[in-house]
């Protein structure tokens, strides 16, 4: 029996300028980056033109290479693909379900590479928190046996501020699997259970702070799929609690991952949401949000933009009283390194390095991973500016801390510094780096 040429996936591939092949490239490089490589080529897309449909499994890349392509979410319908099939009771699965899904996966070893191959989309439609707010009623009915009040509300945000500062000293690679046995075992049942409308609120906003550190920890982990999930998940436990502050931090984190991936213009967008959506912020939180502005803006390349709002955030920190939220805290070293990664989209090489060290200057001691990445960071542009001793230094600096450590960041900054170093090998403050680093990749059972 023929089939009807797909109109609507025709017109958007149109859309994109894209020859046969490309098109075909695209689908199979997301392919390979949710970890289940394709070998498509010219005649499976002139198939699916003609309206022949892509297998199930390959249709979200499909979607997800024309959303990244024009720059906008594209749903099945407009690409001519028919809805995803319901989970068999007519409706999808409750916010709750979601959240109980994904950390019930992340606590599991065997289940966790997977998870976290899974697939970051570039123009995925971020639910408004008008949108949101009242839906509470729907995710979360009360009636069960359990019942929880303002003690319980207390328990889950102290074990959040544990697991952030477990994260600071140890990393994300102990304290991720933590948070994702927490939120299984104790904070979905929370949700769950029979509690007063302020409690039940209360209790959303906990777990919604829990869930951005969650989502936040895969991120910095470079599980950018994982984490894009706990985030959207974190927006809409946000917005049933009616959590401006929570929802507001996810959207800048969501900025964050954009950034820390490339995507200037969506990183902008999501910084901008943030700001818009929190017209009562104080001023630490202001400042939070303007200096995640500043980095987005000066991606796209608006230098004017990026300098006003740096400004913006250094007056606002400036007004904001001396306590630094343990989970999405903004402080004088934050804003350095805003500057700095300012300064860097700016072409100021020497101007960055110097922010990035007052940056260090200025982070609490205890906070370890955060040295790891600015330390990482700091050397790889000193390396740029062909400072190899001082670099050197820094690197050292950095192998302090990530000797103590698990963390996919600083793996990845690891790996960095001993591509960097290889040329230089007779130099003799390469000569000791390189000998450290050995050692210490045999501990870590990292790199070769």
């Amino acid at each position: 029996m023929a089939t009807s040429k797909n109109v609507n996936l025709e017109r958007l591939y149109r859309e994109t300028g894209w020859s046969l092949r490309q098109f075909a490239q695209e689908v199979n490089r997301l392919g390979t980056e949710r970890g289940t490589p394709l070998k498509y080529r010219e005649p499976s897309v002139h198939q699916w033109l003609n309206g022949h449909m892509p297998k199930e499994p390959v249709r979200p890349l499909v979607l997800e290479a024309l959303s990244r392509r024009l720059g906008r979410p594209v749903t099945p319908a407009q690409a001519g693909f028919p809805a995803p099939a319901p989970d068999g009771t007519g409706a999808g699965p409750s916010t709750v379900d979601n959240v109980l899904d994904l950390s019930s996966q992340d606590m599991d070893p065997s289940r966790r590479a997977v998870l976290g191959a899974g697939m970051y989309s570039a123009a995925l439609a971020v639910p408004r928190f008008s949108d949101l707010a009242g839906r509470v009623g729907e995710e979360a009915k009360p009636g069960r046996t359990v019942r929880i009040g303002p003690s319980d509300v207390a328990a889950v945000r102290m074990m959040t501020e544990k697991i952030a500062d477990i994260l600071d000293e140890l990393g994300g690679g102990h304290a991720r699997p933590m948070a994702a046995a927490f939120l299984v075992n104790t904070v979905t049942p929370y949700l769950r259970a029979t509690a007063t409308e302020k409690v039940r609120k209360d209790m959303l906003s906990a777990a919604s702070d829990l869930v951005y550190l969650t989502g936040w920890m895969a991120m910095y982990e470079r599980a950018h799929g994982l984490g894009q999930r706990y985030y959207t998940e974190a927006l809409k436990l946000a917005g049933e609690a009616e959590d401006h502050i929570t929802y507001c931090r996810t959207l800048r984190g969501m900025s964050l991952q954009a950034s820390n991936l490339g995507h200037g213009t969506r990183a902008l967008h999501l910084a901008d949401s943030a700001a818009e959506a929190s017209p009562k912020a104080g001023p630490r939180l202001r400042a939070f949000l303007a200096g995640q502005q500043a980095h987005a803006a000066a991606m796209t390349g608006d230098r004017t933009t990026a300098l006003a709002r740096l400004r913006e955030t250094e007056s606002a920190l400036s007004k904001a009283d001396s306590r630094r939220d343990a989970v999405g805290g903004y402080d004088t070293s934050a804003y350095y390194f805003h500057v700095s990664h300012v300064l860097y989209e700016n072409k100021d090489l020497p101007g960055s390095i110097h922010a990035m060290r007052e940056s260090l200057k200025a982070q609490p001691h205890r906070q370890r991973q955060g040295r790891v990445h600015s330390n990482g960071v700091l050397a790889r542009r000193q390396f740029e500016l062909g400072h190899l001793d001082a670099a050197c230094a820094t690197w050292h600096e950095f192998l302090d801390d990530y000797a103590e450590i698990s963390t996919a960041r600083g793996d990845e900054h690891f790996a960095a510094m001993r591509r960097s170093i290889a040329p230089y090998r007779r130099a003799g403050a390469v000569r000791d780096l390189a000998q450290r680093a050995r050692d210490i990749a045999l501990a870590k059972g990292v790199g070769r």
